[in-house]
């Protein structure tokens, strides 16, 4: 049932574009949560047990009694302005190296080992792509944010710390990606095969949701740690002088797994799977029938 027929990269972004920016709006909420989870560094000493989060239930009411139901959606300019070229990247490079590989290998079909290296590469492309949108995401998300407004953001970092500041977590973002993307599009490759072909729409739909939401609980089990370090770089503000405490990723978990212990590596693991499981199936059934539209006006005879 699946159309597999090739279409220009102008119509992967804008079909990635549409898929990334469908998911934003509907699991951003839990994105926030995640992230507050993530930057709390241990346990609630005297002073701070009314801010400590327990766990995602916890952290939702917490974050809607002490600053209100919109703070679930502070800083979601940015993410909006990030998903298009985010997900654009993600899909269309992966389809592009899917090309390249078939070919650099010599393959006539996409394989499961095709499809973990070309979603890696795609990562590490997407990474250069969003560390600035990331960076200034997660300055806003935090629980003591002193910004007011994205704007006001990038121009207290640059001002602050200097242009370059801008790319902070570079590195621990490129894993992130690369990470996600090898399990995300591995998985979905296997699921895909493993699942009754589809015959109509509707089961198509279906084997994409489920693929992709099982693709999106595989990339987020895998990547968490790098996730958790690469939210600690980037809310540390650069200082004159001062050696950052987070600053590579090994070194990174490294410290976090001997200050903390291991399950701080999965920090925010629960809202991060709970929205990038369905979230996955979100985009992908999205990103699906927009390619599956485009070739219908494409090839139109």
């Amino acid at each position: 049932m699946s159309d597999e027929r090739p279409l220009p990269f102008f119509y992967q972004f804008i079909s990635g574009a549409v898929a990334g920016v469908s998911e934003i709006l509907v699991m951003y909420p839990l994105d926030v949560v995640k992230t507050r989870m993530q930057l709390q560094v241990s346990t609630p000493s005297v002073n701070n047990t009314s801010t400590h989060y327990t766990g995602v239930v916890d952290c939702f009411q917490k974050i809607i009694k002490k600053e209100g139901f919109s703070r679930l959606y502070k800083g979601i300019t940015s993410p909006i302005l990030m998903e298009a070229p985010k997900r654009a990247t993600k899909f269309a490079c992966n389809d592009e190296f899917q090309k390249f590989y078939k070919t650099a290998f010599g393959s006539d079909k996409l394989t499961q080992p095709l499809s973990i290296l070309s979603g890696a590469s795609a990562g590490v492309i997407e990474a250069f792509v969003v560390v600035p949108f990331e960076l200034v995401k997660i300055r806003l998300q935090g629980a003591n944010s002193i910004y007011k407004s994205p704007k006001d953001c990038v121009s207290k970092i640059i001002k602050h710390e200097g242009l370059l500041a801008m790319y902070n977590g570079l590195e621990a973002t490129m894993w992130r990606h690369s990470v996600w993307n090898a399990g995300y599009f591995g998985v979905i490759f296997q699921v895909r095969a493993l699942l009754p072909k589809a015959t109509t729409k509707n089961e198509q739909t279906r084997n994409n949701f489920v693929a992709g939401t099982i693709g999106g609980f595989v990339g987020s089990a895998l990547n968490i740690p790098f996730d958790v370090v690469k939210s600690r770089i980037q809310n540390t503000v650069s200082k004159p002088g001062e050696v950052r405490k987070y600053n590579w990723s090994v070194p990174s978990i490294v410290t976090i797994y001997k200050e903390e212990g291991f399950a701080a590596l999965y920090k925010g693991f629960v809202p991060k799977v709970l929205r990038l499981g369905p979230g996955g199936g979100i985009m992908l059934v999205v990103f699906t029938a927009c390619m599956d539209f485009f070739r219908g006006v494409h090839y139109k005879d």
